[in-house]
């Protein structure tokens, strides 16, 4: 029993020495404990000692007892340890306590001496300075009072006043100025006054023994009736003088709006006599009614721009407006009429009836009909050779000039409505306040709006109506049939030809027919003539117009030309096309290539602003401005941009299009199928597995009858190329044939590329180095026909020959590498265009 005893002792001891590895006491053990809040501290250690008896509870071995009664061993070291460390701190607690006390005894003492000091010394001071602060205020609000009252007083005393002078003056003396002034100075008597008893009571007198509201009231409508009168005779008898005296005189006595109302019916009136002025002249010419409605608009801002200082000085800033709005109306009769005018005497209805049932016949015709019977490619009724297809009559029943000349006067009478509209808006927008923005020292002006006034006027929709919509009618008319007309009269230069020993005897290059010339000219006037009108509207109607018909007709054209009329296929397999055929696709091709070049231009000189101040003035007199003077309206300039950008892009791509096939078509039937001939001639009779011997016997100079001499192959070579290209590089524009040789250029580098695995075991060394020379002179006669970029193209086939004339440790350098770049990843400083299974092959070549 005893030595039972001793091994759970010892037992215990070794548990307290070394804690089981499967024990987990149920607390925190670390030294970071020490450092926690003493609160949280007992409270775990009270969790811990509750799971411990908890435990004991529980046990039911002797192992778990003896867990346990370690758990308590530690937790009462621990307790004990903080024991002893706060006995230790009791001393320096006491001191503080004992501090503590001192301070509390000295405050006491203090807080005696402060109470005594407030109820003896600055109680009777502070009760005497209530007494004066309370008699201040009372004091204040009497000195208010008073003077209140004498503000009521002097009121009352000027408003009597002004009612004795108005009475005076309207009587025996009849000076109305003075008594509009007296009622002028009255309305600035506050309005409860006059109305209030006080003034009631002291105001009227014997003369005028009514209230003073209803004195003063009764005065303004005889004085107004007055002005009414007296304004009415002097502009019957059209004394200015006069009238700007009782036109003053509206606002004083507080009728501003009765006088701008005969005020704008008096300018009114100046506005219809000038207009029946205007249309009592003969009608002599074609921009009489552009002319007449310029004169009405020039008028009006002549007005407006007169009278408005003289209206807001007496009447206030921004009350020109309602002179504007009665003006507004006069201008929509008088421009109702012209415009009606215009619509009867040009009759612009029977012309849009015309213009709507005109069937463009020849463009339909043209894309409905196939390829045309003869093989050549003059045509009918041509003053020289070189048409394209026939010409159908030109008597269609409507004359473009005549539309022309419409086109002018509409598009001058809209550009003048817009700037009217600009004249207008300007005038009618708010004054800027005085925390307005600036930029560059110069007040931000906001953005230009439209006003009311014009929006809602009934000349807006007569313009719309009767001017921009016949103007965008007729616009795309005379786009469309320009075009047409343009293809009726297309021809060919003449005087080209594909012989390469023969020049030519035309230089006027680019070589292309004349319908790109006569469209892009068409292109650019119309244009212009539709930016010149300043309308937003009405250009993206025009733009849309224009980009439709140069992408369905203008290219349509050129490729209905190119599949039927000029397709260079020969009839015989064996036999190149013919001349005639080819010349004409290469012209089509040139004019698709310009005419984007063309495009882009004309719309990069509407986008871009002039650098030239007095060149940007006169073009924006002649309608070249920049877009945003032109458009000044919130957004405009941005939307047309964007739809002038439009139409580039649109027809960029669709011509872009059309001129890459066509370089396809011309590699494919006119370049390839003379490639492979051209190739195998110029390395025909070349052998490339050379003795020591044969080396010492070579010509040092170039074999002409290319039976193996030293650079036989680049003579034979260069020989058959520039007979194969040059002739399409005179006629082709540098950008089309540069296109046709980077084509050209990859597919002979892949024939040679073939040619060159296909001389597997008849290469040698000494061969290997005439090969690579021979391939060299290949590329050099391509590269030097264009631009160094093509080498490019023949990267695969230079690879081979380099591989085939290096020596054998440096190829079996290469090759190690290429296993070391398999198996461990790194990447070669050398990249290839030949995979490593074509480098094997490349080496595998030559014969040994």
């Amino acid at each position: 029993m005893a030595d039972y005893r001793r091994g759970s002792l010892n037992g215990a001891a070794d548990l307290i020495k070394k804690p089981a590895p499967d024990t987990k006491p149920p607390y925190n053990t670390d030294s970071d404990s020490e450092d926690a809040d003493p609160q949280d501290l007992q409270q775990t250690e009270e969790a811990a000692l509750a799971a411990t008896l908890d435990s004991i509870d529980k046990a039911s071995t002797v192992d778990e007892i003896q867990a346990c009664l370690a758990n308590l061993t530690a937790q009462e070291s621990k307790i004990s340890s903080r024991l002893s460390s706060l006995l230790a701190s009791q001393d320096e607690l006491s001191r503080e306590l004992s501090r503590l006390d001192l301070i509390r005894a000295r405050l006491g003492t203090q807080v005696v001496a402060a109470r005594g000091l407030s109820s003896g010394m600055l109680s009777g001071a502070s009760s005497t300075a209530s007494r004066i602060s309370s008699a201040v205020k009372q004091l204040d609000i009497e000195q208010e009072n008073v003077r209140a009252t004498l503000q009521f007083v002097e009121a009352v005393v000027e408003l009597k006043t002004c009612v004795l002078g108005v009475s005076g003056s309207m009587g025996a003396a009849q000076d109305w100025e003075t008594a509009a002034q007296y009622i002028n100075r009255a309305s600035l008597v506050p309005e409860h006054i006059v109305n209030s008893e006080f003034a009631e009571e002291m105001v009227p007198t014997s003369e005028e023994p009514e209230t003073p509201s209803k004195t003063l009231s009764n005065a303004a409508e005889s004085l107004c009736g007055l002005f009414l009168r007296e304004f009415d005779k002097a502009t019957k008898a059209g004394d200015g003088e006069k009238i700007t005296r009782y036109f003053k005189l509206f606002p004083l006595i507080g009728r501003s709006d009765t006088g701008l109302e005969v005020y704008g019916g008096y300018v009114c009136r100046g506005v219809a006599e000038r207009m029946r002025a205007v249309r009592g002249r003969k009608n002599d010419g074609p921009l009489f009614y552009a002319g007449s409605l310029s004169q009405l608009f020039e008028y009006m801002a002549g007005l407006v721009e007169r009278h408005t200082p003289l209206v807001e000085k007496h009447y206030g800033v921004g009350r020109m407006v309602k002179v504007i709005d009665k003006l507004q109306i006069e201008v929509d009769t008088q421009g109702g009429i012209v415009i009606d005018s215009f619509w009867e005497e040009r009759s612009i209805g029977r012309k849009l009836s015309d213009i709507k049932s005109y069937a463009f016949s020849f463009l339909v015709q043209s894309f409905l009909a196939g390829p045309s019977s003869g093989g050549g490619t003059p045509r009918s009724g041509s003053p020289r050779p070189g048409g394209l297809g026939p010409r159908n009559s030109e008597d269609d029943g409507i004359d473009v000039k005549e539309i022309d000349s419409l086109l002018n006067e509409l598009s001058l009478m809209i550009s003048r409505w817009s700037l009217y509209s600009r004249f207008i808006a300007r005038k009618c927008m708010p004054a800027l306040p005085p925390t307005t923005p600036t930029t560059n020292g110069f007040p931000k002006e906001p953005a230009l709006i439209l006003p009311p006034v014009i929006t809602k006027s009934v000349l807006s929709t007569r313009v719309d109506n009767k001017l921009s919509t016949p103007f965008e009618v007729m616009t795309t008319f005379f786009f469309r049939r320009s075009v047409e007309k343009a293809f009726q009269l297309d021809e060919l230069p003449p005087d080209l030809h594909l012989n390469p020993s023969r020049p030519l005897k035309n230089t006027a290059t680019p070589y292309i027919t004349l319908s790109v010339d006569d469209v892009m000219y068409l292109v650019r006037n119309v244009l212009k003539r539709s930016l010149s009108t300043c309308s937003l509207s009405l250009m993206k109607k025009v733009i849309a117009s224009v980009k439709r018909i140069l992408e369905s007709d203008f290219v349509g054209m050129m490729q209905r030309r190119m599949q039927h009329d000029s397709y260079p296929k020969s009839n015989n397999v064996n036999s190149p096309p013919p001349d005639d055929k080819v010349i004409a696709f290469s012209v089509l091709t040139n004019n698709l290539d310009v005419s984007i070049e063309y495009v882009t231009r004309i719309i990069n000189t509407f986008l871009e602003p002039p650098e030239d101040e007095h060149q940007g003035q006169q073009q924006q007199q002649s309608g070249e401005g920049g877009l945003e003077s032109q458009f000044p309206f919130a957004g405009e300039a941005d939307a047309l941009r964007n739809a002038l950008n439009s139409l580039v892009s649109g027809f960029t791509t669709r011509a872009g299009n059309l001129h890459d096939n066509a370089i396809e078509v011309l590699f494919g039937l006119v370049v390839r199928p003379r490639l492979r001939p051209m190739m195998s001639e110029a390395f025909s009779g070349i052998e490339y597995v050379i003795r020591e011997g044969d080396v010492a016997n070579e010509p040092e100079s170039d074999d002409e009858d290319g039976t193996g001499g030293v650079n036989a192959v680049t003579s034979r070579f260069a020989s058959g190329f520039h007979h194969l290209m040059f002739p399409l590089k005179r006629i082709l524009t540098p950008n089309s044939y540069e296109k046709l040789l980077s084509t050209t250029a990859e597919s002979v580098a892949n024939l040679l590329a073939k040619r060159l695995w296909g001389l597997s075991g008849k290469i040698n060394e000494l061969g290997a180095i005439r090969l690579e020379r021979d391939v060299s002179g290949v590329i050099a006669v391509v590269v030097r026909e264009g631009k160094y970029g093509l080498r490019d193209r023949f990267v695969k086939a230079s690879e081979i020959v380099m591989i085939l004339n290096m020596e054998e440790d440096e190829v079996l350098e290469i090759l190690r590498r290429d296993s070391d770049v398999e198996q461990d990843g790194d990447l070669d400083k050398v990249e290839w265009k030949l995979s490593r299974e074509e480098r094997r092959r490349a080496r595998g070549l030559l014969r040994h």
